[in-house]
């Protein structure tokens, strides 16, 4: 069992990194605190993983992904809807505080569960168990990509303590929406490059247009400064 965790860990982790899981784990914890993200990711992947090992093990038939690509997908647009509304709920009254961690947990659960059904790190979940223990490859595989993801949560982290309540907003909500787009034309168009390419040119267009309204208001004051300058060396 020892062996099987272990090279379930180390297959699991190095195929986390770079995935679309891990800026899933840095965008929700530019939203909520790293520990409800961290328990929504470890809850998910216990068990998306149970079923992994157990597909793996007795049934070994392919999970059916386009469905589950496209409700992720649709899933993730409204969570990206609802981050750029913003949260009503005020972390002053602790009732509303709980409800609001409450919420923040289910999102990161499904959103975890959904986009983790029928990933490579699932399927090689699966092919992992056909071959070795399953209860290692089920704590390995799991331990593995709670850690990996753990690397993006302390990115997220860090970077929603230095950037501005409206940046960590809008950008969270961006995010959301490229991952709703990736998942809905990977459902739609399995194969596919276009998932990856839509949701890289949302956020290329952000960053475009966030650049864009950067200069405009820098401009802007510019030329609502020149006035005053000029008064005063009248």
């Amino acid at each position: 069992m020892l062996t099987a965790a272990l090279l379930s860990f180390g297959v699991i982790f190095v195929a986390e990194l770079g995935d679309k899981s891990q800026l899933m784990a840095m965008t929700f914890a530019l939203r909520y605190r790293w520990w409800v993200v961290i328990a929504g990711i470890t809850v998910a992947t216990t068990v998306v993983h149970l079923v992994s090992v157990a597909v793996g093990h007795y049934l070994g038939v392919a999970i059916p992904t386009a469905a589950i690509s496209i409700v992720g997908g649709a899933a993730f647009l409204i969570f990206g809807a609802w981050t750029l509304r913003g949260d009503d709920l005020s972390e002053d009254e602790q009732l509303k505080a709980g409800r609001a961690t409450r919420s923040a947990f289910l999102a990161v659960t499904s959103a975890f569960f959904l986009a983790e059904l029928g990933d490579k790190t699932m399927l090689a979940t699966i092919t992992l168990a056909t071959d070795h223990d399953t209860v290692g490859v089920w704590i390995g595989s799991t331990v593995g990509m709670v850690a990996a993801d753990a690397l993006a949560i302390v990115v997220g982290a860090v970077l929603g303590k230095h950037l501005p309540e409206s940046v960590i907003r809008i950008g969270a909500a961006v995010l959301f929406f490229a991952f709703g787009i990736w998942l809905l034309l990977e459902g739609l168009l399995p194969g596919n490059a276009a998932g990856p390419i839509a949701g890289v040119a949302v956020v290329v267009l952000a960053l475009a247009g966030a650049a864009g309204r950067a200069v405009w208001s820098r401009r802007r004051r510019g030329a609502s400064a020149e006035p005053e300058q000029m008064q005063h060396q009248d």
